[in-house]
């Protein structure tokens, strides 16, 4: 069974690591690019996002990790069944504002759309782990609504009923893919009763905590 994380570390301090560059801000602008061998640092240095290879895998995914901890924890994945195969990797913010990743021959691995129109959207990484999408203060987008297997302090579980939103936690297939496998855990609202916790193997439920849960 893979691994769903509910994680609680916050590391403090900066640390650089030799052969990686790491910008002195949080975000990047149209402008700006992360690429492979540099990474985006939160501000107050617990997060980073960057490219990985997990394991002995040669593939690239962008992720997200703990600055601070020696043993790289990786929180969130945004190519999770996509990844690249070369140093290729380009995250950027095309003209229209959209997130965009580029792998060979500039195409395109994964890409965020938004509904507005853009072209001043800037991207940043907050010190809670969360990965967002702005244009003058207005979230666009943000990785908190789009978790993979780990749930940091500040995130939210279950269906948002504004923007239909429905958040769980998905289990890596293994510790080189992270690719969702069958474990998947959520909370499930219904009209007339109280949210209750599951875990899914598949589309049958594997473990769930009763509706007494508040």
């Amino acid at each position: 069974m893979g691994r769903l994380c509910f994680s609680f570390m916050i590391g403090s301090n900066l640390v650089f690591l030799l052969f990686t560059h790491s910008f002195a801000v949080d975000n990047i602008s149209p402008s700006r690019s992360i690429r492979h061998g540099t990474t985006l640092v939160s501000r107050g240095g617990s997060f980073e996002l960057g490219f990985f290879s997990p394991g002995s895998s040669k593939n690239r995914y962008l992720g997200i990790w703990y600055k601070n901890i020696p043993v790289r924890t990786v929180v969130w994945v945004a190519n999770r069944c996509n990844p690249i195969n070369d140093s290729s990797g380009i995250l950027m913010i095309n003209s229209t504002g959209h997130l965009v990743l580029l792998g060979q021959n500039k195409s395109v691995v994964w890409w965020i759309s938004s509904a507005k129109h853009a072209p001043s959207a800037t991207v940043e990484l907050l010190d809670s782990g969360n990965l967002v999408l702005r244009d003058a203060g207005t979230y666009l987008w943000q990785s908190f609504d789009y978790p993979s297997d780990t749930f940091l302090p500040g995130m939210k579980m279950g269906w948002d009923l504004r923007t239909g939103i429905q958040r769980s936690l998905s289990a890596w297939k293994n510790s080189e893919d992270p690719c969702p496998e069958d474990f998947t855990y959520g909370i499930e609202m219904e009209l007339d009763t109280y949210p209750e916790a599951y875990v899914l193997k598949g589309t049958a439920k594997y473990y769930r905590t009763g509706h007494g849960m508040a």
